[in-house]
């Protein structure tokens, strides 16, 4: 074989052992999740293998483009430092692939979707990946890792462990050959990229083919899907991707929205200035609250608070994680797709915080977590924004037992009740809760009341709702309870039994109570249907207290009957949008609705709405 027919090879090869090597990676993740596909057939299963190829000859594109240059100019230099090239190229990219997979693998049980460059946000804090990841996920990453790189390595062998073949044609020709490689592999390589020559570029939309998105995560090839991803994480402004509305549309749309007269007499609290306690609950998915959902029995004492206060029922986290759930509720400010504010911290000290508008009127903040803070900014986000004082684990006395993640809920109570009763009346207190959140190192892990889906996070929302219950029976007996105003709302939402989906509006909805003795008997045992989202809790207290709303003007109050019902929300890489006639989900980088229920006329005038909303709210980001 001469050596042009051999580097032609050699580049097919190429892009064969990254096939090999992406579809070894779906095998070993589809047998470590082999439970969340016992619904799926195995046909469907191994449609996979068929759906996929189109992204993952892309990626093995991609991959292959160094090495083929380098392939290419052994037809001009015969000098084997090349060769050694090619093999170091080849050995690093193979690790970023192994890396990126086993991570995904582990990943996925707790986040329910691809892995993203969201990770950046924790490998910032590297120690704060081997806390929320168990021992068992820990040695399962080593051990996947090991398994890919002994499987990428046989594959190597058995494709270019032969000398690579070399021409003993002049140098002129074989400048032209090496050109002529190049450019037919480099226009190859571009088409696969582009998935072929139609008018729309590919996208990972391509590989998916089925109703259980386990299984369409599957498919989508994981390099490609991070790679995508990153290109949103890489840019300050996502204009590329936002939707196409014109401004001065948008703004009508917008300011109708918040034209609803501002004043009404819903005043619930029968004091001036109520202590107010707020409990961030770490997860707590709507899906898996007794009172909220068909799942009963998991939170009991939760249920029997919101039976007794005033609970809203119909409240939608604005996105997927802690430091965007708190920065919502504190500032009343909604989330963008794949910003977190908390990160940029010339843009969050131009929006204001509950706080700060409390502190004008004589409260003092405080704000605890049995974690660490340096997790999305939230610990600087809070002192920015004038919290009196903000602690973490660094607090918790070091002979208690704590899970890898933070101390216990247990343990966050007990000092919590110590600290609040050092306070001077009036106050804020804050807590947020983190036994919930996985590796789920609660100390009654043991013992397994709750068997099946989601079983881990499951029994930690029974231990997470029994030490709230123990808190309440002790706060009776504070001297402040009298005079104190409990605000419990989660952070974000969590996969369920009920609803695994990431993508789902059901993934959002969240609990907000508002609980205690300063409260009206004509606003106890009272449930709120108004739609909303945690950003309207910020607009609904203040109003209470007769704080400036003008500084908070993407929240609204949610006890105002005149109220305009809406929410937005974000998704892994996209946005939905919920409304009492129906709601709508869209995926940015794919251009599609995932969902969109709402009917007739009602199906434009809300994506419309939502795009006003979306781009307005953008805008106003943008001139921070």
């Amino acid at each position: 074989m001469n050596a042009l027919n051999k580097t032609i090879l050699d580049i097919l090869k190429l892009i064969f052992f990254w096939l090999l090597l992406f579809d070894f990676g779906r095998i070993l993740f589809s047998i470590h999740h082999w439970g969340e596909l016992s619904n799926v057939g195995v046909g469907e299963w191994l449609m996979v293998f068929l759906y996929s190829i189109r992204l993952d000859l892309a990626t093995a594109a991609a991959l292959s483009t160094l090495p083929m240059v380098i392939l290419s100019l052994r037809f001009v230099n015969k000098s084997k430092w090349l060769d050694r090239v090619f093999y170091l190229l080849i050995i690093i990219e193979s690790l970023v692939v192994i890396f990126l997979v086993s991570g995904e693998i582990n990943a996925y049980s707790e986040w329910n979707h691809k892995l993203t460059t969201r990770v950046f946000m924790h490998l910032s804090n590297p120690d704060e990946v081997f806390r929320t990841a168990d021992l068992g996920m820990t040695i399962w990453f080593f051990i996947y890792s090991i398994i890919e790189i002994f499987f990428a390595w046989k594959i190597y062998k058995w494709l270019f462990i032969k000398e690579f073949s070399r021409s003993n044609s002049s140098i002129l020709k074989r400048i032209g050959t090496s050109f002529l490689i190049f450019l037919i592999s480099g226009s190859s390589f571009f088409i696969l990229l582009r998935g072929g020559l139609q008018q729309v570029p590919m996208n990972t939309d391509f590989s998916c083919f089925s109703k259980d998105h386990v299984v369409n995560d599957i498919s989508v090839n994981s390099i490609y899907y991070f790679a995508k991803s990153f290109l949103l994480f890489n840019r300050s402004e996502i204009d590329e991707f936002m939707p196409k509305i014109d401004s001065v549309e948008a703004d009508q749309l917008v300011k109708k929205m918040y034209s609803y007269s501002k004043n009404h007499d819903q005043y619930i609290f029968n004091q001036e200035k109520p202590n107010f306690v707020f409990i961030v609950l770490e997860g707590w998915s709507g899906n898996a609250i007794g009172s909220m959902s068909e799942t009963k029995g998991i939170t009991p004492n939760f249920d029997k608070l919101a039976s007794e206060g005033l609970f809203f029922s119909n409240i939608y986290a604005c996105g997927g994680t802690s430091e965007i759930g708190n920065s919502s509720i504190f500032s009343g400010y909604p989330a963008l797709p794949e910003i977190s504010i908390t990160m940029q911290s010339d843009k969050h000290r131009k929006i204001h915080t509950i706080n700060q508008d409390l502190k004008n009127i004589g409260y003092n903040s405080n704000y605890l977590f049995s974690g660490d803070l340096k997790y999305g900014n939230i610990g600087s986000y809070f002192l920015d924004h004038g919290f009196d004082l903000v602690e973490d684990e660094k607090v918790f006395s070091a002979k208690l037992n704590r899970g890898k993640l933070n101390f216990y809920d247990s343990d966050l109570y007990a000092l919590l009740i110590k600290k609040t009763n050092k306070l001077k009346q009036p106050f804020l207190q804050c807590a947020f809760t983190g036994s919930t959140h996985s590796p789920f190192d609660h100390p009654k892990k043991k013992n397994q009341i709750y068997l099946g889906a989601e079983q881990d996070y499951m029994n930690s929302l029974i231990y997470g709702d029994e030490c709230l219950g123990e808190y309440f029976k002790k706060c009776k007996k504070q001297k402040w309870y009298k005079n104190t105003i409990f605000v419990l709302v989660a952070d974000h939402g969590h996969p369920s039994p009920i609803c695994e989906d990431p993508s789902s509006k059901l993934f959002f909805k969240i609990p907000f109570l508002i609980f205690g003795e300063p409260l009206k008997n004509e606003f106890r045992k009272k449930r709120i249907e108004t739609l909303g989202s945690q950003a309207d809790i910020a607009a609904t207290l203040l109003y209470q207290m007769h704080g400036d709303l003008k500084r908070y003007p993407w929240s609204k109050d949610l006890l105002n009957p005149n109220v305009s019902q809406f929410a937005l929300h974000t998704i892994n890489r996209g946005y939905g949008w919920v409304t009492p006639t129906g709601n709508m989900i869209y995926q940015m980088d794919t251009r599609v609705f995932l969902e969109n229920t709402f009917l007739g006329e009602k199906k434009n005038e809300e994506v419309k709405n939502c795009h006003a909303f979306l781009t307005q709210f953008y805008q106003h980001y943008k001139s921070l």
